[in-house]
């Protein structure tokens, strides 16, 4: 991984443990929690994939769709999920780490993406 700063606020990244959930895994509540809960792979907007815990899964459509680069109103959330499959691996592991954002930089591409092919 070359990226030293957050595709969205340019922040420099920081190296920390995170759990597989690529939107809330370097969040210190899940990183206490995380056994307690299911992973799986979905196939989301622009052909993307993300890892999410089911709680993140379920909250997903609490965003605000701008922030993704949609117009506003724009419903999403699980019914624009394509299921790929269970992770069963639960282990942490070491990724990048926006302290601004406070999301992993999985996800930050994720949001950058959408905003790219969203013409934001």
């Amino acid at each position: 991984m070359k990226e030293t700063f957050c595709p969205l606020c340019y922040s420099a990244l920081e190296f920390k443990e995170v759990t597989p959930c690529m939107e809330c895994g370097g969040d210190d509540f899940e990183l206490d929690h995380y056994k307690e809960h299911k992973y799986a792979e979905y196939e989301l907007y622009f052909g993307q994939r993300l890892i999410l815990c089911n709680f993140c899964e379920v909250d997903f459509g609490s965003f605000d769709p701008t922030y993704f680069g949609f117009p506003p109103g724009t419903k999403i959330g699980i019914q624009d999920f394509n299921f790929i499959k269970e992770i069963s691996d639960k282990a942490l592991r070491k990724d990048k780490f926006c302290p601004e954002c406070g999301y992993r930089l999985s996800f930050l591409k994720f949001v950058e993406t959408c905003k790219r092919k969203n013409g934001k």
